[in-house]
């Protein structure tokens, strides 16, 4: 059993347990009953480097990366550093994380919030739009036989943007599909967590025409999103260096100067 088919495992038994505290019907019903949700699009295609900011606990990899008594404050930080979205991983085991993180830096930020986590049942996708999530990570490693394209479909009709993340060539193909304009690369394999950051440069020219490319794991600091921005990256996400920084706030903001400072110089 590969690291990611042991997550599958957990979030499916996670998710049985919560479908038997509320019902899909509760959830529609909910979500029948909140305001739209806001477009990441329009901040992501804006000049200059976008970041997206992660709410992260824990990781396979790395164990324990930080505390965050209070999401919300974490995610508040994050929006004021200049973030153009939050994301925060909702899945328990390996993570830490929960929906009520979620809950909480919806009620925080006024950026739009992606729900992070391993979705591999319609059932995820409403919980996600009825915590508050704008968008929704859908991997394709773990949506194989035609699932993605229903996940995609029920993204649209609950009013979510379809985050579609790929991490081979094989995968983006399916991704472009899709027809979906926010497309990830991420750096690391998560059937061995192994990083490298030269998946996303190697990729980044199979993006199709109009994407929103977003380069995912790998970065240590400022140098890292200048690199990817130099590949051809939109948009970054950026977890572990941000929650490990003592000063998120700060961090954002020099991640989008690098950026903006390298790319006035090239």
């Amino acid at each position: 059993m590969s690291v990611l088919d042991g997550i599958l495992a957990g979030v499916r038994e996670d998710l049985e347990r919560r479908r038997n505290q509320t019902s899909l019907a509760e959830l529609r019903a909910r979500v029948a009953d909140m305001p739209p949700t806001l477009d990441p699009l329009p901040g992501f295609r804006a000049p200059g480097m976008s970041i997206i900011a992660e709410v992260k606990r824990r990781s396979p990899s790395k164990g324990d990366l930080a505390e965050i008594p209070d999401p919300a404050s974490l995610a508040a930080q994050y929006a004021e550093g200049g973030a153009a979205a939050i994301s925060v991983l909702t899945e328990e085991r390996r993570f830490g994380g929960s929906l009520a993180d979620l809950d909480a830096v919806r009620t925080r930020v006024p950026v739009p919030v992606l729900r992070k986590d391993f979705i591999v049942d319609p059932y995820q996708l409403w919980e996600a739009r009825a915590h508050g999530a704008d968008l929704a990570l859908l991997m394709v490693v773990s949506l194989e036989g035609g699932l993605l394209e229903e996940m995609v479909g029920v993204c649209r009709e609950a009013g979510l943007t379809p985050f579609v993340e790929s991490h081979t060539a094989a995968e983006l193909e399916l991704a472009a599909k899709t027809g979906e304009p926010l497309l990830g690369v991420n750096a690391r394999d998560l059937t061995t967590l192994n990083v490298d950051r030269s998946v996303f440069r190697d990729l980044a020219t199979r993006f199709p025409e109009g994407a929103v490319r977003v380069a995912e794991s790998g970065v240590a600091g400022p140098q890292d999103v200048v690199e990817y921005r130099s590949w051809g990256a939109d948009v970054v996400l950026v977890g572990e260096a941000l929650v490990r920084s003592g000063d998120p706030r700060t961090s954002v903001r020099q991640f989008i100067e690098a950026a903006a400072v390298s790319a006035s110089a090239s």
